[in-house]
């Protein structure tokens, strides 16, 4: 049975909504589906997951979340290197150019991205739903 990590951070629920359809999908393929805030996820936990998938919305201009998101972030990029990963994220301006930036940062990791990044437009409809449910059976 494969370990799925869940990381994600939401302001509205919209990213909450998406979360919880990723770890839907994993679990629909047998994995162990854990999920985490930033403040619970730690570069020492890397290792101990087949996959992970990340959830933030954009925030400012086209950034990921600065206070709790980004600063986790930041502190497991150095391990993703080798694992599966999947982003995802809802966002209310721009044209999604903070996901296609974080992907860029994600594959820099040396991660391998199951997907591309599943991004909705404000509130995620069931199209963006499904998306969510195909990238964490992707983890899975």
């Amino acid at each position: 049975m494969s370990k799925v990590a869940v990381v994600y951070w939401s302001g509205t629920g919209n990213t909450q909504m998406m979360a919880e359809s990723v770890a839907a999908g994993a679990q629909a393929q047998g994995a162990e589906v854990s999920m985490f805030v930033p403040a619970e996820f730690t570069a020492d936990m890397v290792a101990g997951f087949d996959g992970i998938a990340f959830g933030c919305p954009a925030m400012g201009s086209e950034v990921l979340e600065e206070g709790e998101f980004e600063p986790m972030f930041a502190g497991v990029e150095g391990a993703l290197s080798g694992k599966k990963v999947g982003l995802f994220g809802s966002y209310g301006w721009g044209d999604g150019q903070w996901m296609r930036d974080w992907q860029d940062r994600v594959a820099a990791d040396g991660a391998m991205l199951v997907s591309d990044g599943v991004v909705a437009n404000a509130a995620p409809d069931g199209s963006a739903l499904a998306d969510c449910e195909a990238l964490g059976k992707a983890l899975a």
